[in-house]
């Protein structure tokens, strides 16, 4: 269900969100998350249905974030911040075949973690340009902590790159979720094949 490689689009990337998520697609990403803060809902919704249009083919899941009413008129996958609301709530209101994640800043946020979240998103890992109001970074030891006290499967995020998957392996995610590293790279689609490719070896 959940893969190595998640990849969360970037509204101020050069591409297009929709050939971001595209490219990751086919570089092998088992996800993609749409996170716009500044896009009306209406927006974010067309341009769900047509990454479900396009990915629910190749078996890529198709996530938004934080927009609760969104995921649930699209169908697609939902991913909310601590800040975001009740996850209960959320739950109920999207479809029950959804994928629900949360984000995890710290341990003790992990007993908190509620019966229907899929997996957790912990971090950041290391300060980050794309979410300036993130948590204070938490490195590998912090991360570590976080998928021994979570419930759920972990997956890493916050300015990570090909060179801490072995260390992101060791800590016990599950994979790792991306934003600059594949939306601002020269060449997204072999940029996130890369990713898949590193993360696979032994």
């Amino acid at each position: 269900m959940i893969g190595p490689v998640y990849v969360v689009t970037d509204p101020n990337a050069p591409l297009p969100q929709r050939d971001q998520a595209m490219a990751a697609a086919r570089g092998g990403a088992w996800a993609v998350q749409i996170r716009d803060k500044s896009a009306p809902d209406v927006e974010v919704a067309r341009l769900a249905d047509a990454l479900l249009a396009d990915l629910a083919p190749m078996g890529v899941r198709v996530f938004v974030n934080d927009r609760v009413e969104v995921a649930r008129a699209t169908g697609a996958d939902l991913h909310i911040g601590q800040g975001d609301g009740d996850p209960l709530r959320a739950r109920d209101r999207i479809k029950p075949d959804a994928l629900l994640g949360l984000s995890i800043e710290t341990v003790a946020q992990c007993a908190r973690i509620p019966e229907g979240v899929d997996y957790i998103g912990a971090g950041p890992f290391r300060a980050t340009a794309t979410k300036p109001d993130a948590a204070a970074p938490m490195g590998a030891e912090g991360l570590a902590r976080i998928v021994a006290a979570a419930s759920v499967p972990t997956i890493a995020i916050g300015g990570l790159t090909s060179g801490d998957i072995a260390t992101l392996k060791q800590a016990g995610a599950v994979g790792m979720a991306v934003v600059s590293a594949v939306t601002r790279a020269a060449d997204p689609e072999a940029a996130t094949l890369a990713l898949l490719n590193t993360w696979r070896q032994p």
